[in-house]
């Protein structure tokens, strides 16, 4: 086969890929339209509706406040400090792409195992209060999620950093700047493009987890807003889970399921559309 029928098949199977693709998500979106769009003017008077809503994004928000740092601060490790020669280094590495193919419910047993029962309960003995931490909350349920996205920002944040010009780190050296100088003002902010990339990774799957925050502090109803880490909240897609498996179905229920769908996903995208404006505000200022 020559050159230019190997670029016409690979030109072929790539776009058909991206027509897939993109006819999938508009079958989706369309299927969630025609079927929940009649029940959006009925959301408008249920109260669960702002709840939920705020309880994902809250939790969203403080999943990314937590694992940006570390996830960027384990890549500059193990880009710019570690050995790279190293076993142990390579047997890290490994750890970090298994952990991404953990099923997500497993991150929920651990985050009720670790958080909940052992950080939250230890610090309640610790303190004396009896059942202030030790009990599921939007903190357990978000530092939850961090560790789920955690392998998404360290491998994302990782190839940026290693695609930095090892030139620039020696022009930086011999002009005398330390190590640490060298990374905080000349290599990170030659890959914030990257390492954003990987938050907006974090933030498309953290935003749609659902099986990892079952035990950690999600609930079908909150009397009100979460303004405490500890409390409980509401969430999108649990709601969408409670709408759909409720037995039996109320008069409406189903497409009541499918606009709570639809405000989900919309705001999914939206919050994805922050962290792209974010990234693209942060590329021009490069």
């Amino acid at each position: 086969m020559s050159g230019r029928w190997r670029d016409a098949t690979f030109t072929v199977v790539t776009t058909s890929a991206l027509v897939v693709l993109a006819g999938g998500f508009a079958c989706l979106l369309a299927t969630l339209v025609v079927a929940g769009a009649p029940a959006l003017a009925g959301l408008s008077n249920d109260p669960d509706l702002p709840r939920s809503v705020y309880g994902t994004v809250l939790c969203t928000l403080l999943m990314t406040i937590a694992v940006v740092p570390f996830g960027v601060a384990t890549a500059v490790h193990l880009s710019e400090y570690a050995r790279p020669d190293g076993r142990l280094l390579a047997a890290v590495r490994r750890a970090i792409r298994t952990l991404a193919s953990v099923p997500s419910i497993v991150f929920g047993l651990f985050g009720l195992g670790f958080f909940v029962l052992f950080v939250g309960r230890g610090l309640d003995r610790v303190s004396g209060a009896e059942g202030e931490l030790g009990r599921p909350g939007v903190l357990w349920a978000s530092l939850t999620l961090a560790v789920l996205t955690l392998p998404v920002v360290v491998v994302t944040a990782e190839g940026a950093l290693r695609a930095v010009p090892r030139e620039l780190r020696e022009a930086s050296q011999a002009l005398g700047a330390s190590k640490l100088q060298t990374v905080l003002h000349v290599v990170l902010p030659s890959a914030r493009s990257g390492v954003l990339t990987g938050a907006i990774l974090a933030v498309s799957r953290g935003a749609g987890e659902v099986a990892a925050i079952l035990f950690t502090g999600v609930a079908s109803y909150v009397p009100g807003y979460p303004v405490d880490v500890r409390a409980g909240f509401q969430h999108l897609g649990f709601h969408v889970y409670v709408l759909a498996t409720q037995a039996p179905p109320t008069s409406g229920s189903e497409a009541t399921m499918f606009a709570f769908a639809l405000v989900f996903v919309a705001a999914t995208i939206g919050l994805n559309a922050l962290a792209f404006l974010v990234r693209d505000r942060a590329r021009r200022t490069t």
